[in-house]
């Protein structure tokens, strides 16, 4: 096995087996180390095979059987891989075993996640998320994932002068291990406070744009979000095809047309079983899903497991506390559609979804005229009466309803409009002298 610490969880430009374990009577797909092996390729791994095994319960020491993971140890040794990778989560006892008997490095889903996103961040933000993950999946794994937690330091014994490490090093003694979790607990806590900081700068400025509707893009990574958003506003970001290409959250102005526009964010992408911790730390970036107006989750609907990523995205969002907010489920990636049946599949099971591609162009300015129909809402005619020097309510109104008349009077504005009764609501909130007039 390599000697290259525990700490050290990179797998790029390693060859990798891949292994699952399917429990009781779960679902079988055509390929159900699919999602791992794009994961794994997307960390820079190189797949050199892959072993399922299915079982009534985890084994307790190892996962797997024991005559499957000799199988795994033979694999690995026929094909010189590097790291035997899970798509379970597995215990620090059952790495450290499975470690033992293949000879590799052993990674979990959870860690081969983190890792990508590790890879992946860019941002000062980004990095502290992942960071705070990182250490926050590793701290209850130390006893069982670190080799070198000696004892060190103590008092007599060991040497003929009496103490273990001689001169300075007299006393109670220490664990190398409860050292290290005494540093992993301080920097976990100063994470934690950076990170709080920043979703307090992250509500601030997401709050601050409550005068525009913010639509959210949302969905399982590699669904074509990025490549949406620039088709949507000429972002220029990032848009490549491959697991979490982007981790920051963009935001960018979008023309609705009728000189209207909405503010348009792009989000990380989701995927079955996303690490917790991760779902945690990066609450600051995903705040624009929690406050959006509307959220669009975009679907890939050339991939077969469509409707399990759509199932996956709805949990990441309960979790968020976003599953609450207006959806607008989206059908991407329809030129690239080899069946049919299922992008029939889809529309009967999601009768409200749009159908569109990104990349072709077809079906944006449906997407864009529905945006624009819920920006606007259920509307009713009203005629308002507000001062004229008064510019944010006026441009609001401008954005939000429908300005059929307008005249002016007394230094007042006088405007018949049709506007929904959440956007008045708001105009009530940032204008202080409102009054409705009879129509």
């Amino acid at each position: 096995m390599s000697q290259r610490p525990r700490e050290d969880l990179s797998v790029r430009r390693e060859n990798a087996v891949l292994v699952k374990v399917l429990l009781g009577d779960a679902p079988l797909t055509d390929d159900p180390l699919a999602e791992l092996a794009e994961l794994a390729r997307s960390a820079g791994a190189n797949v050199v095979s892959r072993v399922v095994q299915r079982r009534p319960a985890y084994h307790a020491a190892t996962c797997v059987g024991k005559g499957k993971l000799e199988e795994i140890r033979q694999r690995a040794d026929a094909y010189e891989a590097d790291v035997v990778i899970f798509d379970n989560d597995l215990s620090p006892s059952q790495i450290r075993e499975i470690e033992k008997a293949t000879g590799r490095k052993v990674l979990d889903r959870s860690e081969l996640i983190l890792d990508i996103f590790a890879s992946r961040a860019r941002t000062h933000e980004a990095r502290l998320q992942v960071e705070l993950a990182q250490l926050e999946y590793t701290a209850p794994r130390l006893r069982g994932m670190w080799t070198h937690l000696e004892r060190i330091a103590g008092a007599g014994g060991g040497t003929g002068v009496g103490a273990v490490g001689g001169i300075g090093t007299r006393g109670p003694g220490e664990s190398q291990l409860e050292i290290d979790r005494r540093l992993v607990e301080k920097r976990v806590s100063l994470l934690k406070r950076q990170i709080a900081e920043i979703d307090r700068r992250k509500v601030r400025e997401v709050r601050a744009r409550k005068d525009f509707f913010n639509v959210s893009l949302v969905g399982y990574t590699n669904a074509g979000k990025s490549t949406l958003m620039n088709a949507l506003t000429g972002a220029g970001t990032l848009a490549e095809d491959r697991l979490f290409a982007t981790l920051d959250t963009l935001t960018r102005r979008w023309d609705l047309g009728n000189g209207r526009y909405a503010l348009l964010s792009d989000t990380v992408g989701f995927i079955r079983d996303l690490p917790h911790h991760l779902v945690a730390s990066f609450r600051a970036t995903l705040e624009e899903a929690i406050h959006a107006d509307l959220l669009l989750h975009v679907v890939d609907a050339a991939s077969i497991e469509a409707p399990a990523q759509i199932a996956a995205v709805h949990g990441v969002l309960a979790e968020l506390g976003a599953d609450k907010r207006p959806l607008l489920l989206v059908l991407n990636k329809m030129d690239a559609v080899g069946d049919p049946s299922l992008a029939a599949v889809l529309r009967q099971a999601h009768p409200e979804a749009l159908s569109l591609s990104a990349r072709t162009g077809e079906g944006l300015e449906a997407l864009r005229a529905e945006v624009e129909r819920r920006m606007r809402g259920e509307q009713r005619r009203i005629t308002l009466s507000l001062p004229a020097h008064d510019g944010r309510a006026l441009g609001f109104l401008e954005r939000f309803a429908d300005v059929l008349t307008r005249s002016f009077e007394d230094g007042r504005a006088i405007l018949e409009v049709e506007i929904a009764p959440r956007a008045l609501d708001h105009l009530h909130s940032i204008a202080a002298d409102v009054r409705h007039a009879p129509l």
